[in-house]
């Protein structure tokens, strides 16, 4: 069996500094890891590699610097790695970045199962997993906890709800999403490291996908941000002296004037 899972590399920090021109995320000088919620991803298509046998491809957009995250989701045991790199991909929204990932699973051809994690920690959209799921036109199931069975036709998984959850059966290829609750991420071995260092990186940019560059990055991206800005946390403290009767007469005639505000 073959297994895809899509992967990111986001900023490893809470200050997010933010593109003036562009609104878009300043990577440069910023520590980036494996998108945590991807990590149970990983983990999932390398345990279904161990119980049916196949192999493991992650596939990831974006720069050069996103090898690193591919090379350590080999450690982890992944067997193949492609990043998709190309200027014409910078400032893709959900839309034009699951339009690319699902162009590049095109070409990789025939695999029976897409998993990704249920969202990514810098835009927490939850979206580019459902969106290769329809540009490719194959079944999703989203918040995915368990995988119960797999065959070479069907898949059959628990969706998380918010009261429980929904046993659900599809046929494959499918692609899923799934949350923390389906395992817990193994360390790299020895031998992942080993292999981390070694596997070849395939690489693609838009011309290699057949992509027009109006369909891709900020040119492709229907949705557009307008302005970004950290919220201001301010603070305003009252004192209010006197005996204990007067105070709380005090207190109340102000918080009746704030409730009619």
């Amino acid at each position: 069996m073959r297994f895809i899972v899509c992967i990111k590399q986001v900023p490893n920090t809470t200050e997010i500094k933010i593109d003036p021109v562009t609104n878009t995320l300043v990577r440069e000088g910023v520590e980036s890891i494996l998108n945590p919620f991807d990590q149970y991803a990983v983990e999932e298509a390398v345990r279904l590699k161990e119980a049916h046998g196949g192999s493991v491809v992650a596939i990831s957009m974006g720069p050069p610097q996103v090898e690193s995250t591919l090379r350590e989701a080999v450690s982890l045991g992944v067997d193949e790695i492609i990043l998709l790199s190309d200027r014409k991909f910078a400032g893709a929204d959900t839309w034009a970045t699951s339009y690319t990932l699902a162009a590049a699973i095109k070409r990789l051809g025939e695999y029976n199962l897409i998993l990704t994690g249920q969202q990514a920690i810098d835009g927490d959209t939850a979206q580019v997993g459902p969106g290769i799921a329809a540009h490719l036109d194959i079944p999703q199931t989203c918040f995915v906890r368990k995988i119960e069975s797999l065959d070479g036709h069907k898949v059959r998984v628990q969706r998380l709800m918010e009261d429980g959850f929904d046993t659900m059966e599809t046929c494959t290829p499918a692609l899923i999403s799934v949350v923390k609750e389906i395992n817990t991420p193994r360390l790299p071995s020895l031998r992942g490291k080993r292999n981390a260092k070694n596997v070849a990186l395939t690489v693609w940019n838009a011309e290699d996908l057949g992509l027009d560059e109006c369909n891709t990055g900020l040119n492709g991206s229907p949705t557009q941000v307008l302005n970004i800005f950290s919220p201001k946390h301010e603070k305003k403290v009252e004192k209010f002296d006197g005996d204990s009767d007067a105070a709380v007469d005090l207190i109340i005639r102000r918080l009746d004037e704030f409730t009619k505000r």
